[in-house]
């Protein structure tokens, strides 16, 4: 039997999440001669499409559990979107970040009261104080991406594509633990099985493609994941239940150098007005530089996934010189 998460499982999800989660607009931007959508997930109320997969599972949990309080490890998203959605159904919720987690983030999270515990930047200090936590005070772990309630969460952007825009022939979505992009090809293929999506990951951080190459899962180092800017994305395993989901639905593993991404951010600034934090940049990135993916795709939607980005670095990119191989932003 499959264990993939079923249609009817997203379903139920989106459900729950209805008039929590904004329904995000595409968003239409010019790359060269081609027209792709980005699906605005950096419009959420966390910034980031990561409220869908934390609500979705918080509020599946029945009450006598979630009361006890819930607990996550994150690098920033997740755990903004966990400490939101628990602020939201009014829980308690404990958020494990890296040291070298990006401030805006960890902020973000504890404004909604959410109790910050920092560890080594490492997935096993994570996982070890989580379940230091767990073991002390009976929480409810909410991963970040190996979960069937936050991949039928973060499946409710397929959803909303295929209904929004029937005709996508092709979706290029950001990985890093391989929630977003086993959520989405879920629910795309349950709807249509002829649309191809393909997964973009930095070139710095390339487990998921590695692991999708081989078949089975591949880790990469903490200090190999670490050189990218894509702060989001510096995972080092994806979960087991993304790589029964990728080998089943998932076309294609790309990656993007870091300069490409910061690229990526300043076209949709300035192409699409939207803020793109790097990691929510790689799939605008393989549009530019991989001109082969678009080639035969009449209709393709790249995931913009989040916008929670540092003032400061924010400034740096959309000021740094425009190398003359970036394709402009050409008007509709």
């Amino acid at each position: 039997m499959s264990n993939l998460v079923s249609l009817d499982e997203i379903r139920a999800a989106a459900n729950r999440l209805s008039g929590i989660a904004l329904r995000t607009p595409l968003v239409p931007l010019r790359i060269g001669s081609a027209r792709v959508l980005l699906k605005a997930e950096s419009l959420q109320p966390t910034g980031a499409f990561k409220l869908r997969g934390a609500y979705a599972a918080i509020s599946a949990l029945p009450s006598e559990v979630g009361n006890r309080g819930v607990v996550t490890h994150s690098s920033g998203n997740h755990g903004h979107a966990v400490a939101y959605a628990a602020a939201v159904i009014g829980v308690p919720a404990t958020v494990v970040v890296p040291v070298n987690a990006p401030a805006v983030k960890v902020d973000a999270a504890r404004s909604y009261g959410a109790t910050i515990v920092t560890c080594e930047p490492t997935l096993a200090a994570r996982m070890e104080a989580v379940a230091e936590l767990v073991e002390a005070h009976g929480y409810t772990l909410i991963p970040p991406f190996d979960n069937r309630q936050v991949i039928a969460g973060q499946g409710t952007i397929g959803l909303e594509i295929s209904a929004d825009y029937p005709e996508v022939d092709l979706v290029l979505v950001p990985v890093g633990g391989g929630g977003l992009l086993s959520g989405i090809a879920a629910a795309i293929k349950a709807v249509n099985p002829a649309v191809t999506v393909i997964g973009v990951e930095p070139e710095y951080a390339a487990d998921a493609r590695d692991s999708f190459r081989a078949g089975h899962l591949i880790a990469w180092q903490p200090s190999a994941t670490a050189r990218t800017i894509a702060d989001a994305l510096r995972v080092e395993q994806i979960g087991e239940l993304p790589m029964e989901h990728f080998n089943s639905l998932v076309d294609d593993i790309v990656t993007v150098l870091d300069d490409e991404i910061m690229a990526a951010m300043r076209l949709a600034a300035t192409g699409a007005r939207l803020v793109a934090e790097p990691g929510g940049a790689v799939a605008v990135a393989a549009c530019m530089f991989r001109r082969g993916l678009l080639e035969g795709a009449a209709h393709p939607v790249a995931i913009l996934s989040g916008g929670n980005i540092d003032p400061l670095l924010l400034a740096r990119v959309l000021s740094a010189p425009v190398s003359g191989d970036v394709p402009a932003p050409v008007s509709d």
